[in-house]
């Protein structure tokens, strides 16, 4: 969201992203109280084919998409921008780019496929997730949301305690548009656990709304006779996503979405001195 006059404070993106306790929000920025292009008073007129039409100005239209942001609940410790993303090998490179393109490209009318990207910790993984869902609510004004997958479970554990339903609990994550879950596979994997992320997952499946996942547990080939495949205690230790999530969620992550894997020896940022990223 462009604005002609470029605001020192703001850059002309008529917003600004701050740090408030554990989340990111983002306010209106101070230009909006002094548009140039309406005058304050909300509208502005365009022409286009010979016809003269009114609309409302960007600096109106912005509380409805900060709205969206901050409903979306980003960590305030996440990137929220693609080009702050630097990749160290080939498969970062494929992950913001496809990070990149379903952002631009996301259409609430057609929503695009997901993504699963798969990696060691501190390798960019929540920042692709946030990155995107940025993009999505500030720009285009679409509803997201984030979720941290043991938050979650613990969430609805405590809506139990208060004779709520986990349907209550994840109807907002089914309802919004697009949904990010980070920490797939994190866990004990008890039936609970799994109960719920299934509901969850089959009912965004059913809607075909796009959903977005990052994991710390590596992502591999159809092969039944791989370790954990029928141990529940090999399971429970295995470092592969499709044991410790299940077939039956598995299988639906290859249909909703684009699969990425970092390589084991990608470098984690944050042991990076920051001056070099």
């Amino acid at each position: 969201m462009a604005n002609e006059s470029k605001c020192p404070e703001c850059g002309g993106a008529r917003y600004l992203v701050e740090r408030k306790g554990e989340k990111r929000i983002a306010r209106a920025c101070r230009c909006n109280d002094a548009c140039d292009s309406c005058g304050g008073s909300g509208r502005i007129h365009i022409e286009k084919d010979g016809y003269g039409f009114v609309q409302t100005c960007p600096c109106r239209a912005i509380a409805q998409r900060l709205t969206r942001f901050n409903q979306a609940g980003l960590p305030a410790r996440c990137g929220l921008s693609f080009d702050e993303f630097l990749p160290q090998n080939s498969a970062q490179e494929e992950a913001r780019a496809v990070a990149y393109t379903t952002a631009k490209r996301y259409r609430p009318e057609e929503p695009t496929k997901g993504f699963v990207v798969a990696g060691p910790v501190g390798t960019g993984k929540t920042h692709l997730l946030c990155a995107t869902l940025g993009y999505l609510t500030l720009e285009l004004g679409v509803s997201a949301r984030y979720v941290e997958v043991s938050f979650l479970f613990s969430e609805i554990r405590k809506g139990f305690s208060e004779n709520r339903s986990g349907l209550d609990a994840i109807q907002p994550l089914v309802d919004a548009d697009v949904l990010a879950i980070d920490e797939l596979g994190k866990g004990r994997q008890s039936p609970f656990e799994l109960d719920t992320l299934d509901e969850l997952i089959a009912r965004r499946y059913n809607t075909n709304r796009t959903t977005l996942f990052a994991t710390n547990f590596g992502l591999q080939p159809e092969d039944p006779r791989a370790r954990g495949y029928h141990d529940p205690a090999a399971k429970l230790a295995s470092n592969l996503l499709r044991d410790r999530v299940g077939e039956r969620i598995y299988s639906r992550l290859h249909e909703m979405c684009h699969l990425l894997q970092f390589p084991q020896e990608t470098q984690d940022f944050r042991k990076k001195d920051r001056g070099t990223r």
